[in-house]
C-alpha cells in the first residue's frame, strides 16, 4: 500500500511542478510580445522619422540633378 500512495504523491508533485513552470512561461511569454509590440512601435515611429527627414534630401538631390539649384554669391 505504501508504494501506490507514493506514486500517487509523487504525480501529484510531478504534475504541481509543471504547473508552476507552465505559470511561469506564460508570464514571460507576455512580457516578451509586449517588448515585441513596443520594439515594433518604435520601429515604426524610426521609419516614419527616416521618411520624414528624407523628403527635402531627395527633393535637394533631384533639383541638383535637373540643375535647378540657384547659384548664390
Amino acid at each position: 500500500m505504501l508504494w501506490p500512495m507514493l506514486a500517487i504523491a509523487l504525480g501529484f508533485c510531478g504534475i504541481a511542478v509543471l504547473g508552476v513552470l507552465a505559470i511561469r512561461v506564460f508570464v514571460e511569454v507576455r512580457r516578451l510580445a509586449r517588448q515585441v509590440a513596443e520594439s515594433s512601435d518604435r520601429i515604426t515611429r524610426a521609419a516614419e522619422d527616416l521618411e520624414r527627414s528624407a523628403v527635402p534630401l531627395a527633393s535637394t538631390a533631384r533639383d541638383s540633378a535637373t540643375g535647378r539649384i540657384a547659384h548664390e554669391t
